[in-house]
């Protein structure tokens, strides 16, 4: 199997405060960090080598995915600075990548038939081949417009009433895909370099229609959503992490807690997103807020409340 380039570098700005404490591919999703998951759906597709572009708190993403032997693949990291984009990344990481490979969003999960789209992909000959569903939000989701051959002609914006694909965060490229863009500079690939090929090379860029799963992690609530979905899902109690201790009088209701949380007594948390090393105070109360330690400035939104900052999700 071909190997996979995961866009972890973001800077996760709709996740904050969130991505403030983690970098959004480090957030611990129904138990596990968002990045362990995607590495673990690659691997169970035939994935076994594995490169994470770095940028946002890059020790957030190597504590817990290390060389990735532990999830039976080989994980090497391309470090970027400047943050270099959703092109200009994998420009970048290109020496350590085969000449087909997949590319992989770092924000967002999916179960896409990974082989079934790489030889869609080897089949058409494209350059870029995109694994699409039907659209499940339009008002809340830009699309991909395609002819019926497949062939990609052009992208929607949000709200948009025109007929579009959901591109779900995985997708299989040529590393000649990339060779207009510049290396070390910053470049997307929507804005920028796909609608560049579709211009010079009509049919090179084309989509793969799937029946598959999307979650999206991209804002706090699509986080908690998504969190609260996975742990009923797989029947886990896993919405608390490492080392979180709760006092007996305590009360933590659908509560999402990070690794070493103290929650104290008769402290009730409803519908909360409690980030790393947070200690909630005796006798507080708050409903659907995210709490992490003042650190730094405040986002905004952000109140700070003793030594915590607080915001609502």
């Amino acid at each position: 199997m071909i190997p996979a380039l995961v866009l972890t570098a973001g800077l996760a700005t709709r996740l904050r405060p969130l991505s403030r404490v983690r970098a959004k591919a480090a957030v611990p999703v129904a138990g596990q960090p968002l990045v362990r998951r995607i590495l673990a759906q690659l691997r169970s597709g035939g994935v076994s080598d594995a490169v994470l572009n770095l940028h946002h708190l890059p020790h957030t993403i190597t504590g817990v995915v290390g060389d990735g032997s532990d999830l039976g693949m080989r994980v090497r990291y391309s470090w970027e600075r400047p943050i270099l984009g959703s092109a200009g990344g994998p420009k970048l990481a290109l020496p350590l990548l085969d000449a087909t490979f997949l590319i992989v969003n770092g924000d967002t999960l999916t179960n896409a038939d990974i082989p079934a789209l790489v030889a869609d992909h080897r089949r058409s000959g494209a350059l870029v081949t995109l694994a699409v569903i039907p659209s499940p939000d339009q008002g809340k989701y830009g699309g991909l417009v395609a002819a019926a051959d497949g062939a990609m002609t052009g992208f929607t914006t949000p709200g948009s009433a025109q007929a579009s694909w959901h591109f779900v965060g995985l997708q299989v490229a040529e590393s000649d895909a990339f060779a207009s863009v510049e290396s070390g500079s910053p470049c997307e690939s929507v804005k920028a370099l796909y609608p560049a090929l579709i211009a010079a090379r009509p049919g090179s860029v084309r989509v793969h229609v799937c029946a598959a799963e999307f979650f999206d992690i991209g804002a706090p609530n699509d986080y908690l959503r998504t969190s609260r979905l996975l742990a009923e899902r797989e029947e886990a109690v896993a919405l608390h992490g490492r080392r979180t201790r709760i006092d007996p009088t305590a009360h933590v209701d659908d509560s999402i807690l990070w690794d070493d949380v103290e929650v104290g007594a008769r402290a009730i948390l409803r519908g909360c997103i409690v980030t790393d090393g947070v200690r909630v105070p005796d006798d507080a109360s708050w409903t659907g807020m995210i709490l992490r330690r003042a650190i730094g400035e405040l986002e905004p939104g952000e109140q700070r409340v003793g030594d915590l900052a607080v915001a609502s999700i």
